[in-house]
């Protein structure tokens, strides 16, 4: 990646839910070090860049390979195993693989769709802001989780899940939607994680410490159901 490059993704565009954020980060820099001196403005300074650097949202280019599930969110794989889809999505209790994704505050938090489908069942849960990293975190934490279908009738769930320090889950797509993989469909603020369920029988290509990049990572492919190598 050449630098100016680097410089791209670093100065993407903010996502539009960073716009508050961002102006109030400007507002306090400006009429605060106007009102009441330079040990406001600062601050101000301060806070707006790193919300611009927070809500940065860089396009992404899907990999040119049909069949297979791309990573909802950047950051690190905490977790891969099988697990039960959350019970709101009516998804059955069959265990099935799942990929935890791990958002700390320096990674891109906008979160995008990881295959093409109909968004058939979105719930929204309170709950707890544990650790964004532990396994509990998945029953106990606040979570707002979606079901698609796929045209072959298979079904993929992905799970946006409050932290620590994230108070606040943004989804903008709504049931029945068509969606298509690797477009944005929500973000969530200041550290988080995100699970992919997915499909009966298909096993991820991915590891626990693997590094993911939300709508171009690979994570699993829908036509090889055999033991990973």
């Amino acid at each position: 990646m050449s630098l100016i490059d680097s410089f791209r993704l670093v100065l993407a565009k903010p996502h539009p839910a960073g716009r508050p954020f961002i102006y109030g980060g400007v507002a306090v820099a400006v009429v605060g070090g106007l009102l009441l001196g330079k040990w406001l403005f600062w601050p101000g300074v301060a806070f707006t860049l790193f919300c611009l650097y927070f809500f940065r949202d860089p396009e992404r280019v899907m990999p040119p390979r049909p069949g297979v599930v791309i990573a909802p969110a950047d950051g690190r794989v905490v977790m891969v195993g099988p697990a039960v889809p959350p019970a709101e999505l009516g998804l059955g209790d069959v265990p099935r693989w799942r990929v935890c994704i791990f958002l700390s505050v320096l990674d891109v938090h906008v979160n995008r769709v990881p295959v093409d489908g109909v968004v058939t069942r979105i719930a929204y849960r309170h709950g707890a802001f544990l650790n964004a990293s532990l396994d509990k975190a998945s029953d106990e934490n606040e979570r707002n989780a979606l079901a698609i279908r796929m045209p072959d009738g298979r079904d993929v769930a992905v799970v946006q899940i409050a932290g620590l320090i994230a108070r606040r889950i943004l989804c903008h797509v709504r049931e029945q939607d068509q969606v298509m993989a690797g477009d944005r469909f929500g973000i969530i603020r200041f550290g988080s994680r995100t699970d992919v369920y997915l499909p009966e029988g298909v096993r991820p290509l991915v590891a626990v410490g693997q590094l993911m990049i939300g709508g171009e990572t690979v994570v699993a492919d829908l036509n090889a159901t055999g033991p990973r190598a």
